[in-house]
């Protein structure tokens, strides 16, 4: 059986950004699932957080500067080592880059590495809405930065008017062409967008419905504020329809009939804008690949995991998509256009592209 690895999440941006209340947001709404972080200064980490996450244990705090230039890849090693370890029992770490990282120094350490415990599971470039034009004039790496990122959130886009955020948009997709760019506020990002929460006991299902409960909840941290605010709650005249997730989306796919490959694959490499998730488990019917592969899928990276089927496992591909903007209709019939009709006559070379974004 495959060793189980544990997908670890650059998250990097400028001073101000909005990355520790992001990193906050995600302590609080994981669910089951077990976040390590990786921080650089305990102190911008609120205590209570940790400890609604359960995670204090879980944790690497580095008060030395920036990550990557205050540790070799060797460093980096034992700190992942100390998250990854079984007693800790964690499915994701989380790195929370110094506010002047260079973030591709990161990603070489991790890909460096020698554990073979995790495995590098995507940068997540933070933009602050309200300071871009300072900070970019501040620091002009950070167009590089964008450039490099698999997913961009605009922070603080509720602090800018409607027609800013569009033109801001519209700047971060030109520097970064193809990579899914997400408003939102107070770093209120879906965890489901960065990683796989455990499901829990009503939820088993394999691949379930993706509800947003986080931004509901996000919406409820809202009503509390607005109440503290204005001594009364949010009436039914209250409008939530401006509200930054309103236009998020999720579709579902499934099909009996395995997956052709090479077609698949396709699909993945010119998926649309606006797509910022996938997941989901995939069956080919090529012979000698016949194992589950599990999709994971965030912005632009893409990665596939190989393990065998369970005794009692439907041989079925499931899969789950979020995105903003995007055609439900489109990608169902994209998704179905890749049905293998003939597994039997599919050569097993046409494996090669998936192979290419399998870990083992």
């Amino acid at each position: 059986m495959a060793k189980r690895q544990i997908p670890v999440i650059v998250l990097a941006g400028f001073l101000g950004s909005g990355k520790t209340t992001l990193l906050n947001h995600l302590l609080r709404h994981s669910g089951g699932t077990r976040i390590g972080a990786v921080v650089n200064d305990f102190g911008k980490i609120e205590i209570d957080a940790m400890s609604v996450a359960g995670q204090v244990d879980s944790m690497v705090s580095l008060g030395n500067g920036c990550l990557c230039c205050a540790v070799d890849a060797s460093e980096l090693d034992g700190f992942l080592d100390r998250l990854a370890r079984p007693a800790a029992r964690i499915d994701v770490i989380v790195i929370e880059a110094s506010g002047l990282a260079e973030p591709q120094e990161i990603i070489r350490m991790i890909l460096a590495s020698d554990n073979d415990s995790v495995v590098y599971g995507g940068l997540v470039e933070v933009v602050d809405g309200a300071e871009f034009s300072a900070t970019r004039e501040r620091h002009p790496e950070l167009d590089r930065h964008v450039g490099i990122a698999d997913l961009v959130v605009l922070n603080k886009a509720d602090r800018i008017g409607d027609e800013t955020r569009e033109s801001l948009l519209e700047t971060l997709a030109g520097l970064a062409p193809g990579t899914p760019v997400v408003p939102v506020s107070h770093g209120r990002i879906d965890p489901e967008m960065l990683f796989d929460r455990k499901p829990r006991e009503d939820h088993l299902e394999a691949v379930r419905q993706l509800s947003f409960e986080d931004l509901l909840l996000a919406d409820d941290e809202h009503d509390r504020e607005h109440d503290h605010d204005h001594g009364e709650h949010c009436g039914e005249g209250c409008d939530h329809s401006g509200h930054l997730h309103s236009g998020y989306e999720s579709v579902e796919f499934r099909s009996d009939t395995p997956m052709n490959p090479r077609r698949l694959m396709e699909f993945l490499d010119g998926r649309p804008e606006g797509l910022y998730r996938m997941k989901g488990f995939v069956h080919f019917g090529v012979a000698g690949h016949r194992d589950k592969f599990t999709l994971h899928a965030v912005g632009d990276f893409l990665r596939f995991y190989r393990s065998p089927w369970a005794r009692s496992e439907e041989r079925v591909t499931q899969m789950v998509m979020i995105g903003r903007g995007i055609d439900a209709g489109t990608l169902k019939a994209g998704l179905e256009g890749c049905r293998d009709t003939a597994p039997e006559e599919t050569e097993e070379h046409s494996m090669w592209g998936v192979l290419r974004y399998a870990q083992d």
